[in-house]
């Protein structure tokens, strides 16, 4: 039993668990984008310069798009990690993903951000995927 390999499918199937709950509980966008531009304008309210920035710039011009875009892509990422399909390409969008929401949030500049369970241990676990998420064991496509 190759024991490092085993850990990564573990660690991919229960990271593929969380962004689809996650796509889940964003379906509600599908039908009212309305409901991402009120997070978006309210971040950007209180957010740090670049945040903001990035916020009126990116986000809130694309937040029609992006309403429809982010649930599909987090229930398609975790159906692919869930599943072991195409692990390490999945594991990279899903880690571009989650650092778009957290610089748009500000939350990746403050200290609160080593220590929120959505930050480093979900970007470590998708770096881990990524570098090394090829033929492990119970995959689709190794």
């Amino acid at each position: 039993m190759n024991r490092p390999a085993l850990g990564l499918t573990v660690l991919r199937v229960l990271l593929g668990v969380f962004f689809l709950c996650m796509g889940l509980n964003k379906l509600a966008w599908l039908a009212d984008a309305g409901i991402l531009a009120r997070q978006l304008t309210e971040w950007s309210e209180g957010a740090g310069a670049f945040s903001r920035w990035y916020l009126q710039t990116v986000c809130l011009p694309g937040a029609q798009l992006f309403a429809r875009i982010v649930p599909l892509a987090e229930m398609a990422t975790g159906v692919a990690l869930i599943l072991g399909a195409y692990t390490r390409l999945a594991a990279v969008l899903a880690l571009l993903m989650l650092l778009n929401f957290h610089v748009a949030s500000g939350i990746i500049f403050r200290y609160a951000y080593l220590t929120n369970g959505y930050a480093l241990p979900v970007l470590g676990g998708l770096l881990a995927l990524a570098l090394g998420g090829s033929n492990l064991p119970a995959s689709l496509k190794k």
